[in-house]
């Protein structure tokens, strides 16, 4: 018989399945753009927790190996409904993507030359419009002193100085440094909870598992040569090894899998358009790279494999930052920290957002009314979706010089 908490779990977590499957089928831009739309729904509009909680969260995952805007979705499932949220809030965002993906690699090919000019650049401009409203709240609730200011100003233009993973990582060390010796009398607790489910024995054979999988894996793929556990293993080690999310990730892939033979370059090379064509996270390329390789079950693997490293450090990680964000030093460090990642989504609003959408005037023009609709008018994503799409089909069917 369920009890009434193991009820209320199962309804939590398909409120999340619900919900995280709405965000796979709308959310486009990339992770940048991700974390604009998480913030959206669940901070401002659901309140699941606050800007200094959810800026902790993403500086957090921002740290650790694989796709860090799938880690916050994870994260953000697991705070809300346990383990079961956590793979609801994974499965809701990944399902669209990935089954436009493997359809893609079963043959459907050219259904992106079908859509209207305009219509991709018109979702870019969403993107934009997103990142740019989670920028200009974040920075109002968190870098309101000129000190934080700065330092926000100033970690924006590291990182677009010195562009990658190894610049966002020296970036949120430093402000983490900063904050721990200039903000520790100022520091107070952010009064927002941050309840994980989950003991730390089960944490510590999460972190057992992730490490001892991957030093397993290959081992066992060399004891037993069976394609499918090969592949299992070349998609664990990609999505265990690589910082800085998907497109970091296509090196280890492309000599995981093109160089012995599993998917041909062509392929490789048509899988990575249209996967900037879909919605959800880039990751789920390891669908059509598995379905390519190995049939509908090497997709499922490949889908599963990339991922269960991120599953792994995030319930394994996030239990010990729980108990340790409420201590007086290590609120100071995050106080610094929560302001330079208003820095990194600050610079990526530049680069690569701005620079990849804004060509001319009417671009200028459509993203700044898509911005005022969304912090002035409260228009839901969705339907900014749906306008900023019929504006790039216009400006590109009726050919507007942009």
């Amino acid at each position: 018989m369920m009890h009434a908490s193991d009820t209320g779990q199962v309804a939590r977590a398909w409120e999340v399945f619900r919900l995280f499957l709405r965000l796979g089928m709308t959310s486009f831009g990339g992770p940048v753009a991700h974390l604009g739309y998480f913030r959206e729904e669940f901070v401002v509009r659901r309140r699941w927790l606050g800007e200094r909680a959810y800026a902790e969260l993403v500086a957090l995952c921002l740290f650790l190996p694989g796709p860090a805007s799938s880690q916050v979705g994870m994260a953000l499932g697991l705070t809300r409904a346990g383990w079961p949220g956590m793979l609801a809030a994974w499965v809701g965002f990944s399902l669209p993507s990935a089954a436009l993906l493997m359809l893609f690699a079963f043959g459907l090919s050219g259904w992106g030359a079908a859509l209207p000019p305009g219509v991709l650049h018109g979702l870019k401009l969403v993107a934009l419009a997103v990142v740019a409203q989670a920028v200009w709240s974040m920075a109002r609730s968190l870098c309101g002193s000129s000190g934080r200011f700065v330092l926000m100003l100033a970690a924006a233009a590291v990182v677009l100085l010195f562009p990658g993973t190894p610049g966002q990582l020296l970036v949120i060390a430093g402000a983490g440094l900063l904050g721990w010796v200039l903000l520790r009398r100022a520091a107070t607790p952010s009064g927002e909870a941050l309840v994980v489910g989950g003991s730390r024995r089960g944490a510590l054979l999460c972190l057992w598992a992730f490490g001892l999988l991957l030093l397993a894996l290959p081992l066992a793929a060399r004891l037993w040569p069976v394609p499918l556990l090969a592949l299992g293993d070349a998609f664990y080690r990609a999505g265990a090894l690589v910082f800085g999310g998907g497109h970091v990730v296509l090196p280890l892939l492309q000599t995981a899998l093109v160089e012995p033979g599993w998917v041909e370059r062509d392929s490789f090379l048509a899988g990575y358009g249209a996967a900037q064509a879909v919605p959800g996270p880039l990751f789920t390329f390891a669908a059509f790279l598995g379905t390519a390789a190995g049939g509908f079950w090497g997709g499922l693997l490949g889908l599963a494999a990339i991922f269960l490293p991120s599953f792994l450090l995030v319930a394994g990680v996030l239990p010990f930052w729980a108990r340790l964000r409420g201590r007086a030093g290590v609120q100071a460090a995050l106080a610094g920290i929560n302001t330079a990642v208003v820095g990194l989504l600050l610079a990526a609003l530049y680069d690569p957002l701005w620079t990849s959408t804004i060509a001319g005037p009417v671009d200028l023009l459509l993203a700044l009314a898509a911005w005022a609709a969304l912090v002035f008018g409260r228009l839901p994503p969705w339907l900014l979706m749906l306008l900023c799409v019929l504006g790039g089909w216009l400006s590109g069917t009726l050919r507007l010089p942009v």
